[in-house]
């Protein structure tokens, strides 16, 4: 019993210090990436702050890296650390792809999004919604503002970043914002990901 203890402790601690290795010694596991092998690498869990980071650390022992396999991504919990990764995954032009019944959403999109070739397994999903602010106690989403809002630059602008044209932002960031509510997530049809050039 104590040695099972011991070793379930031992576990734990190299896990937290990310002492994942593969048969060659190198480190194989940077917060919610794994790397499968020299090109490819899976990805699994929320974009926060070490995310980006995480990636940039992957990418100097992993140069070679292709492709990231999505599991799951339902979104970050740091803004500018999504943002600063997709770039990174779009500047290096590395493939995304979203593993069969896997799932993004919003930031989870976004990152998806940044593939230099974008595609999908069997029952993926996409979501997107709205955003929101909070302002004086009251949550403003992003339909409450106009157009031409300073709050909507970031996120058309990140769209032109990662490839498309102006036009072609405007119109899918409108999707996004008036497809569902900021309390929930709209799942993109078939239709719908045709329509957007989502696939290529």
């Amino acid at each position: 019993m104590k040695k099972l203890v011991v070793l379930m402790a031992m576990s734990a601690l190299c896990a937290l210090l990310g002492c994942d290795k593969g048969d060659d010694g190198l480190r194989t596991k940077f917060g919610i990436f794994s790397v499968k092998d020299s090109e490819t690498v899976s990805m699994n869990g929320t974009i926060d702050k070490n995310s980006y980071r995480d990636f940039s650390d992957l990418l100097k022992q992993y140069p070679s890296v292709k492709r990231v396999e999505i599991q799951e991504c339902q979104g970050a919990n740091d803004i500018e650390s999504s943002r600063r990764l997709s770039l990174l995954i779009n500047n290096k032009k590395i493939n995304t792809h979203i593993l069969d019944n896997g799932s993004v959403a919003v930031e989870g999109t976004d990152f998806f999004l940044a593939g230099n070739k974008r595609s999908t397994g069997t029952n993926a999903k996409l979501g997107v919604k709205c955003w929101s602010v909070e302002s004086h106690g009251e949550t403003k989403p992003a339909t409450d503002f106009n157009l031409n809002h300073a709050n909507h630059k970031p996120y058309m602008n990140y769209y032109v970043q990662i490839g498309f044209t102006r036009q072609e932002a405007k119109g899918f960031y409108l999707f996004t914002i008036n497809a569902a509510n900021y309390k929930e997530i709209h799942w993109m049809t078939n239709k719908e990901i045709e329509q957007y050039d989502i696939l290529n």
